[in-house]
């Protein structure tokens, strides 16, 4: 058998456990997340089929693949009929969702998008990961925006609040105060305006 030496200080590891590395500081980052989604994937894949509905998903991600290469987005993972989305600064980000948005319907796409995109600090986890707060409100205002939506804070992109994308505040699940929300898809103009 086996004998292990121990130097002083040193925990005793109990026989058939896994030794856990030492917790490390977190390593936060700004970045600008999206969460992109077809509406109404599960009812046309029930109505029309497996087969139609992948058709779409397929057109879909094709899609998100090409204007994030040509745009520096990266896709986080993808979610079954939906995208996370990364990007290093919010206008980039909002531009390429917008342009996603366009080119899914300019290819006839049967299902609309709907997203909710949102800046922040969160943590990097394991090098390939975010967590945080900034992502869990992105994902939450795209569970609310409907088709053909792109919900984001008033204040992601300069003169949202003084435009007709404003649609106010509103509730949502896991967030103590309601969040002032504009639909950006309303407003596309005026993302370009500052995406130079």
């Amino acid at each position: 058998m086996e004998r292990r030496r121990y130097a002083p200080g040193m925990a005793r590891q109990q026989p058939g456990t896994v030794e856990t590395p030492p917790v490390r500081a977190a390593h936060r980052v700004r970045r600008s997340f999206c969460f992109v989604d077809l509406s109404g994937f599960t009812n046309l894949s029930n109505s029309e089929g497996d087969d139609v509905a992948v058709g779409e998903l397929s057109t879909f991600r094709a899609t998100v693949r090409a204007v994030g290469s040509a745009t520096g987005v990266r896709v986080a993972k993808w979610l079954g009929d939906g995208a996370m989305l990364v990007g290093l600064e919010p206008i980039g980000l909002v531009s390429a969702v917008l342009e996603i948005f366009r080119r899914c319907e300019s290819q006839n796409l049967a299902l609309p998008l709907h997203g909710g995109v949102v800046e922040g600090d969160v943590v990097l986890f394991e090098g390939d990961d975010h967590v945080g707060s900034s992502v869990n409100l992105a994902a939450r205002l795209a569970d609310l925006a409907g088709p053909g939506q792109l919900f984001a804070p008033v204040d992601l992109v300069p003169g949202i609040e003084r435009s007709s994308a404003v649609i106010g505040p509103v509730s949502l699940p896991g967030f103590a105060d309601p969040v002032v929300v504009a639909d950006l898809a309303l407003v596309p103009e005026l993302v370009e305006s500052h995406d130079l």
